[in-house]
Parts: C-alpha cells; sequence; structure tokens
C-alpha cells in the first residue's frame, strides 16, 4: 500500500514560493535611493536623540569674544568649534545637532496632526460617498484656494511663534493630500470582494474601515506621509528664516541661515552649512518617499 504524499510537499522542480515580506525586503534593499534617504534619516534622527551627549558645547553659550570663528578647514579654524562659530559665539555643530531636534519634531508632529485629520476625511468620503464625499471636495476646494505659505504667516504673526502653534497652523494646512489620496484609494478598494465579504458577516462600519479598508491604503499613506514631512521642515525653516518661526535662541537650521544673512558675502559658510544639511534632509526624506512607492508598487518599479 503507497504512502500519501505530505499534504504541503511540493512537486520536483517546482520554484520554492517567497513570501511577500521577502519580497519587498529584497526590493528595499536593492533599491539605492531607498537605503541611502533612509540611512541618512536614522543618521539624524540617533543625533537628534543623543544631542545632549554628542553636542560639543552648549547649544545656547555665547562667547562674544569667539564670534564668527569659521570652519576648520578654513584658515583660523579650530578643532574646539569644528563647524565654527555664529554671530554670538555660540558653537555651530551644537546648533546644527540641537536644529535636528526641532525640524523632525515639527517635520513628523505637522504630519501626524495633517494625517489624522486628511485620512479620516478622505477615507469617510471615499466609502460612504454622497453628500459626504460632495461636503469633503468642498473643504479640499477651499482649502486648496488658501495660500498655505500666507496663511502660515499670518497665523504665526498673530499667535506667536512657539513649537506647539507651528505644529498645528502646518497640520491644519497640509490635510488636503491625505484627504485626496485617501479618497481615491478607500474608492478604489470599498467594493472589492474582501470589503463585500466582511461587510456580509455583520462587521461594523467602524471595525470594517478600521480592520479591512485601512491596512490597504497604507501604500499610498507612507508615500503622502514622508513627502508631507519634508514640506513641513521646508515651511518651518521659511518660517523662521522670516523671524516668525521658532523664536531665538531656540536653534533652528531656519533661524540659523535668517542669522547669518547679513555675513553671507564675506563668510558664506554660516548659511551655507546649515542650508546644506536641510537640503540633505529633505532630499533624504523625498528618496524614502519615492523609495517606498517604488518597492510597494504592484509592477515593482526600480
Amino acid at each position: 500500500m503507497s504512502s500519501m504524499p505530505a499534504p504541503h510537499a511540493e512537486a520536483p522542480g517546482a520554484v520554492p514560493r517567497i513570501g511577500a515580506g521577502r519580497i519587498l525586503r529584497r526590493r528595499a534593499l536593492a533599491h539605492p535611493g531607498l537605503m541611502i534617504g533612509m540611512g541618512v534619516i536614522v543618521a539624524i534622527a540617533i543625533a537628534a536623540v543623543l544631542a545632549p551627549f554628542i553636542a560639543p558645547h552648549d547649544p545656547y553659550a555665547q562667547d562674544l569674544g569667539a564670534r564668527l570663528i569659521p570652519p576648520v578647514w578654513h584658515d583660523g579654524g579650530s578643532w574646539t568649534n569644528p563647524l565654527g562659530t555664529d554671530p554670538f559665539g555660540r558653537d555651530y555643530l551644537s546648533r546644527l545637532i540641537y536644529g535636528a531636534r526641532i525640524s523632525l519634531i515639527i517635520g513628523f508632529g505637522a504630519m501626524a496632526v495633517a494625517l489624522a485629520i486628511g485620512t479620516t476625511m478622505g477615507v469617510l468620503a471615499g466609502y460612504f460617498g454622497g453628500w459626504p464625499d460632495l461636503a469633503v471636495t468642498f473643504v479640499v476646494n477651499v482649502r486648496l484656494a488658501l495660500p498655505t505659505m500666507l496663511v502660515a504667516l499670518v497665523v504665526v504673526a498673530l499667535v506667536g511663534g512657539s513649537l506647539t502653534v507651528i505644529i498645528w497652523t502646518l497640520g491644519l494646512l497640509m490635510w488636503d493630500r491625505f484627504a485626496v489620496v485617501m479618497r481615491t484609494a478607500t474608492l478604489q478598494i470599498r467594493n472589492q470582494e474582501f470589503v463585500s465579504a466582511a461587510r456580509a458577516a455583520g462587521c461594523s462600519t467602524a471595525r470594517l474601515l478600521l480592520t479591512e479598508l485601512l491596512p490597504n491604503v497604507t501604500g499610498p499613506l507612507i508615500v503622502v506621509a514622508t513627502l508631507e514631512v519634508a514640506q513641513a521642515i521646508l515651511l518651518e525653516a521659511a518660517l523662521s528664516f522670516l523671524g516668525l518661526g521658532v523664536q531665538p535662541p531656540v536653534p533652528s537650521w531656519g533661524l540659523m541661515i535668517s542669522e547669518g544673512k547679513s555675513h553671507m558675502f564675506f563668510r558664506p559658510w554660516i548659511i551655507a552649512i546649515p542650508g546644506t544639511v536641510l537640503f540633505i534632509l529633505v532630499l533624504s526624506i523625498n528618496l524614502l518617499g519615492d523609495g517606498i512607492r517604488d518597492v510597494t508598487s504592484p509592477e515593482g518599479r526600480s
């Protein structure tokens, strides 16, 4: 009597199946932009978290006798202040490290506020349709008619430039992209079989949205979130440069550029250093978002 084959035994010569997680990991590791962007962001985040331990000096300590010391690669530079000092004699490297905290807190904080508002509105509009869809579309059109930078300038000028005010102001001005993308993604899957099956099984609307619908739109949600983080960081830097963002002496990359603009023709490094770091961070976030889009896309773009 011959023995029965094992239920999960693969036929001879069959190609072994690879899990979706392993495929995504392989695509991610093979995507240079994603890996570079992630590496730079992780390095900046670690530096921001460990700022009290790795910063060589107090970022608020002023020494008027050591004003505008050039970086170590310029004549007159010193390893005591590797990136030099600002017009108030504060160590530039220490202020850059602590400034990463401000940029990341504002970027991710504003993104979280925008994500909560925009995702809720977009999912509800896409799932229910009808008058909720019309209402959300009208509110999105109103929001798109408002210039983000101008409204942020007015609000911050009237209320003040504290960290909390900037986060909420930017978050309340950046939710429209989440709403549009989530509405489109929800429209594409709301009539899929797994959603209909969950509805037929008696799932409540809240449970269906949270457990069936939202997990299947996380791909575009993550991509939009990375783009919004970069936009929030740039907007905060612009507000600080105009003197309406984070107020001195709090270290902010935009504020550092603003404080050094009067010396830019004779000491260009004083705005080149924070400007370069800001450029690298925003570029890395965009590379990460593009990489996530390519890795998670159905066609597996590279």
